[in-house]
């Protein structure tokens, strides 16, 4: 059975790209635009992994974060931050907060970031 990924991501340009490279690799996709919306979609569907933005309208992705980690049936769900963030305190943050790998947005390519989705879900 394929595994489930939300994307959360505000970037339509870079989420219908990451969309279409996951479902190439023939994974379920779930979308979400913003902090909120996220976190309803990762308490209604509990997907196998979310990739994460961090600047999102309204909840930001560190507020997502921590509510998952609140929620024992949601903090074993592995977090793959995909961020413009790339400052060191933000990064220590998010390993902080549990996330399986920090990915900065201008340093890795979609194939890349695929790979990195396979390797966090084996």
């Amino acid at each position: 059975m394929p595994k489930t990924i939300l994307v959360v991501e505000d970037d339509k340009f870079l989420r219908e790209l990451i969309v279409r490279k996951l479902k190439e690799e023939d994974f379920n996709i779930s979308e979400a635009i913003d902090g909120e919306d996220g976190i309803k979609k990762i308490k209604e569907e509990k997907p196998d992994l979310v990739l994460l933005d961090l600047i999102l309208p309204g909840i930001d992705g560190f507020e997502v974060l921590s509510k998952m980690k609140e929620d024992m049936s949601l903090a074993q769900i592995p977090v793959i931050i995909l961020s413009n963030l790339g400052q060191k305190d933000d990064v220590e943050r998010g390993f902080k907060l549990g996330v399986v790998d920090y990915l900065i947005k201008a340093h890795f390519t979609p194939g890349e970031i695929i790979e990195k989705v396979k390797g966090a879900l084996k």
